[in-house]
């Protein structure tokens, strides 16, 4: 599936640059109410693909301006678990074809021959894991499938799954994507990221052995980290992927830690700190995907994307570790 897809070719070609925060650039735009279309849709980022597509297509141009290589489609929550949230879930698929009709238009505009751009369809974890028993698999994974399709419809190049702390929600995302793709008669490659909280595991208890052990039989494209820390946090984790994972790696940081600040959200790294870390995890561990995730903004992307061209990733002899795995930790055979 993979082998004909002009972003894996990049991948294996260059360091491919991702764009950054989409709430942190959005909270810049003082968006109203009205703009989310009223007081019930509070917080609802991925509706403003419908009720203010402008504002959207602003977003993804101030990351193409800058130099991203990839921008992520406004969908993290648009599937109908989140979107039960505000009562809409009947709508996941009108906002995922939406927002990615959006992003595909703005992302074509930058697009050269010789440097295209590309689109990334996310979606999220949700806000029910299956692991505790707060959804069913089965209808995860078909709420997946629905956003899904209006993503390939919408014209994405590819998904990524990202900020996963459930190993069976991750499975949920991509069998839904796989269905999907399927459904429509559209191969597309899948990124797929799991969250690493400051205990060193991810929120519901997995090592990250653990997690690649889980991932890697789904065949997925791609394998790395968001969210959670900044990129000092990540490093062990990225170590034991770039030691064992058969897949490219991706790394997209929060801006460091985040913490309040006079009643705002704060994250205490610079843009400059951002891309020496990402510097290191190319050059170190062979990281071929960069980003940024909360507080990153045009400007660390920027930065990014001027460095990517001048870096070599370090060349990975990956040690494929065969093993069986707990939702905690993986035991090899």
């Amino acid at each position: 599936m993979g082998e004909q897809s002009p972003f894996l070719e990049a991948v294996r070609e260059r360091v491919v640059v991702y764009d950054g925060a989409t709430g942190t650039w959005l909270q810049t735009q003082d968006l109203s109410l009205d703009d989310y279309g009223g007081p019930a849709f509070e917080g609802c980022t991925d509706i403003l693909g419908v009720t203010r597509p402008d504002v959207v297509a602003a977003l993804h141009t101030a990351y193409l301006e800058v130099g991203a290589d990839v921008v992520e489609t406004n969908t993290f929550g648009a599937f109908g678990v989140p979107l039960g949230e505000y009562d809409i879930p009947e709508r996941a698929h009108e906002i995922a074809l939406a927002n990615a009709r959006i992003a595909r238009e703005v992302a074509d505009g930058f697009s050269t021959p010789d440097r295209p751009r590309f689109v990334a369809g996310s979606l999220g974890p949700g806000t029910k894991s299956p692991s505790l028993g707060q959804i069913r698999f089965a209808e995860l994974r078909d709420a997946y499938e629905v956003a899904c399709r209006g993503l390939l419809e919408g014209g994405v190049d590819l998904f990524i799954l990202e900020t996963h702390f459930d190993l069976l929600a991750v499975k949920a995302a991509v069998i839904g994507a796989r269905r999907a793709m399927a459904a429509t008669g559209r191969q597309v490659p899948i990124q797929c990221q799991v969250t690493m909280e400051l205990t060193g595991r991810m929120l519901l208890g997995t090592e990250i052995g653990a997690a690649l052990t889980a991932i890697e039989p789904l065949k997925v494209d791609i394998i790395g980290l968001n969210c959670a820390t900044g990129p000092s946090e990540m490093s062990e984790h990225l170590r034991h992927l770039s030691a064992h994972a058969r897949t490219p790696i991706s790394c997209l940081p929060n801006a460091g830690l985040p913490s309040v600040v006079d009643g705002a959200m704060h994250y205490d790294l610079t843009a400059t700190e951002m891309r020496d870390h990402q510097r290191r995890f190319v050059e170190e561990f062979g990281v071929q995907v960069i980003g940024g995730c909360c507080g990153t903004t045009p400007e660390f992307i920027s930065l990014l994307a001027e460095m990517a061209p001048t870096l070599s990733p370090a060349v990975r002899k990956p040690v494929h570790e065969a093993g069986v795995t707990s939702i905690y930790s993986a035991v090899p055979l």
